[in-house]
């Protein structure tokens, strides 16, 4: 006898507004796009669009990583984003235009790079 298993389709979730988190490091940029509470939609880096070394971190690499998200996430309807950048690479401002291009009304623009109020303790002075 043969049992036949009738799996339940996967419902697609539908967020029209969301949040856009940019890391743009001096080596690498890292677009993630999430739900309002931060569950990721759709994720995109210089490295896994293939891009080494040097040119991961250019603003021409920002905007192909920011295509390919934004190709993932319409998926789900994403709109809106509020956009969080985090570190000063050189992919910063393209990644923000980027997503503007690809059809995202941008609602806000948080930066959020972490800034030492002290930092780590300086190494001794040397002495000769």
């Amino acid at each position: 006898m043969i049992k036949k298993v009738i799996s339940k389709k996967k419902v697609k979730k539908t967020v029209k507004k969301g949040q856009a988190h940019i890391q743009a490091t001096y080596n690498n940029t890292v677009v993630t796009l999430t739900d309002p509470q931060g569950n990721v939609l759709a994720w995109s880096s210089a490295g896994a669009n293939g891009f080494k070394g040097a040119k991961k971190a250019t603003p021409y690499a920002a905007g192909v990583i920011v295509r390919v998200a934004a190709e993932k996430a319409k998926e789900y309807g994403l709109a809106e984003v509020e956009v969080f950048v985090r570190g000063v690479g050189a992919g910063r401002e393209a990644a923000i235009r980027a997503l503007h291009t690809n059809g995202f009304a941008i609602t806000s623009i948080k930066d959020m790079t972490p800034i030492p109020h002290n930092g780590c303790r300086p190494k001794k002075t040397r002495r000769v």
